[in-house]
């Protein structure tokens, strides 16, 4: 009996033993995940604070009035916040027309960009024709080429297109885009064609068994499924126009139908209007032009984050 006993008692500390072993084992890799992620956490919160913290002033200081600007003790937070300096950036820069013009003439180039570079881009993805890998270096030529190197050429094109003088108008950059040559139009050819060739080519032949022509399969079926690509080579056409200045400028365009022409002369146009000549106060003007310029593109980037993303690790161009 007492043997019995002892053996219970001897299982039922070999049980707990067990238990104290696996609890410990348990608590060992808890604090391990803790501690990992925790230290994700401060790197991630540390990378983003100093990506983010020159936007952050800015849109703080966008808000200080002339006693907190000089205010020692107020350094991320007004004491005295205003929105002067948006009301009269809004005034000076003509915010609500000049947004529009430049809206209208980024999309509009964004919309021929994505036919004719998925086209291109299918063409190169899908067909066999002569010289097409030729061609298709040409394609990577003009991703890596610097446009420095063509930009007399293209102003000496242009001012004398024929009898024409096609220079202080957007006619320069339509034309360029139409035929495959606009802002960064080769790397949107190179984006739906990595695409195209990812697609299963069953997809295609189905649509050919069924009667659909070439350019039906290639509107009804592949761009559908290339949605993620559209979405991508959407928001990179659109923020890329929206910001340009070199074409603007190399061409003349009219400082007072694209916004990014308009806040480049911003500070100047604030001081001259306003009899502002301190530096220091005409920094918060113009970090609230910079503000108004990039809401728009924030605002499209936020709503096609997830798309944007997708579409980006899809068509091989990650690192």
């Amino acid at each position: 009996m007492q043997l019995v006993q002892d053996y219970k008692a001897k299982m039922q500390s070999l049980k707990e033993d067990k238990r104290f072993a696996n609890d410990r084992r348990k608590a060992v890799r808890v604090s391990k995940k803790f501690i990992l992620g925790l230290f994700k956490a401060v790197v991630l919160i540390g990378i983003s604070y100093l990506i983010l913290s020159p936007l952050i002033g800015m849109v703080s200081n966008s808000f200080f009035s002339d006693t907190d600007r000089y205010n020692p003790m107020v350094y991320l937070f007004p004491a005295n916040p205003t929105l002067e300096r948006y009301q009269t950036s809004i005034k000076v820069l003509k915010y609500g027309k000049i947004l529009f013009t430049t809206m209208l003439y980024d999309l509009s180039l964004m919309a021929i960009q994505l036919v004719v570079c998925s086209l291109v881009g299918y063409g190169f993805a899908r067909f066999d024709f002569p010289f097409k890998k030729l061609l298709f270096g040409c394609v990577v030529v003009m991703i890596v080429l610097p446009v420095n190197t063509i930009m007399l050429p293209l102003y000496m094109t242009f001012r004398n297109f024929g009898p024409l003088n096609l220079l202080s108008t957007p006619v320069p950059m339509f034309i360029m885009t139409v035929f495959g040559c606009g802002l960064r139009s080769g790397l949107y050819i190179y984006i739906f064609n990595q695409f195209f060739r990812g697609l299963p080519k069953e997809i295609e032949e189905a649509a050919f068994v069924d009667g659909a022509g070439m350019f039906y399969t290639y509107s009804r079926i592949m761009l559908a499924n290339a949605m993620p690509s559209v979405i991508t080579v959407s928001i990179f056409s659109l923020v890329w126009q929206y910001n340009d200045t070199f074409y603007a400028r190399m061409f003349t365009m009219d400082a007072n139908t694209l916004l990014s022409m308009k806040i480049s002369s911003f500070t100047s146009t604030i001081s001259n209007s306003f009899n502002i000549v301190d530096p220091t106060i005409l920094k918060l003007y113009t970090y609230a032009g910079v503000i108004l310029m990039i809401l728009p593109v924030m605002i499209v980037y936020i709503l096609l984050q997830r798309q944007f993303i997708e579409g980006v690790e899809r068509s091989g161009i990650v690192g």
